[in-house]
């Protein structure tokens, strides 16, 4: 009996102590709501913001700074210093902001437009593949959005362009292998007939012909002569003359001009710009 009632207290007196484990638990797993912004916080944005529509993209990255140490979780403020950074062309830079913002954001529309100006960065970075899952993650989340899918047409282009151009790399790559075996081969076989003709050169009979009398010549040499000298007038085949490689480098640098011109006229559109509206 005794034994019972002191199971009884222990278990009484250990019980509060595991509901109140599982309470500190449960309140240790639920996500922690960010800091509300203060006034202050958003007068230093505001700030960064009329400095970044006159164009002061390094004064208006400082104001941003300022606001993220104040809150770090200040969501806006890392949207736009990546707005900042990438007007100055520090692409590399630009990525964090957004992809922070991209993850954490509650709002589904500020997340698109992170997912957007993703995009925009690895466009500017020629990764295509890359680009084209950004804005793919941003139409989910804003499927209206014509800016984004014209983007993603227009990487999806460009990296089947670069895919096609890297096979027309090979080809010719392969081509001019192809032709430099020839023209090996081609000089190995004049070597040959060189070496030939040499061998008939040394004949004794005829260096006894020259010895008995200089005068006489060998009535075939002069035809024998012509005969090689035709011969070495004619071209190898498969070998390029040099106006043919010159007309061929031309074509390619066309075609490279050509390329790089439509490139140039298919730019991304639009860097979506979130200028802080809850005042």
């Amino acid at each position: 009996m005794k034994d019972d009632m002191r199971r009884l207290i222990l278990i009484l007196m250990i019980l509060p102590m595991v509901i109140f484990g599982q309470e500190q638990a449960q309140e240790q797993e639920k996500p922690k709501e960010p800091p509300k912004i203060k006034l202050a916080e958003k007068q230093i944005l505001r700030s960064g913001n009329d400095l970044y529509k006159q164009e002061r993209y390094v004064d208006a990255e400082v104001k941003y700074k300022k606001a993220l140490q104040k809150n770090q979780y200040y969501e806006t403020a890392g949207f736009n210093l990546g707005n900042a950074v990438y007007e100055q062309g520090r692409y590399e830079e630009a990525l964090p902001q957004y992809d922070m913002v991209s993850k954490s954001a509650r709002d589904e529309k500020t997340r698109a437009s992170a997912f957007h100006n993703q995009g925009n960065v690895m466009m500017k970075q020629k990764q295509y593949a890359q680009a084209i899952d950004a804005y793919k993650k941003s139409l989910i989340l804003n499927p209206t959005d014509e800016e984004t899918r014209y983007n993603l047409a227009l990487a999806q282009k460009l990296l089947e362009d670069e895919q096609q151009n890297q096979n027309d790399d090979s080809d010719n790559q392969n081509q001019d292998q192809n032709q430099d075996q020839n023209q090996d081969q081609n000089q190995d076989q004049n070597q040959d007939q060189n070496s030939e003709n040499k061998d008939q050169g040394d004949n004794p009979e005829k260096d006894k012909e020259q010895d008995d009398g200089q005068d006489k010549e060998d009535p075939n040499k002069e035809n024998n002569q012509g005969d090689q000298e035709k011969k070495n007038q004619q071209p190898e085949p498969n070998k390029l003359s040099d106006q043919q490689i010159e007309q061929l480098l031309e074509a390619m640098n066309n075609e490279e001009n050509k390329t790089q011109q439509k490139v140039n006229a298919k730019k991304a559109r639009g860097k979506k710009v979130n200028q802080e509206k809850d005042w």
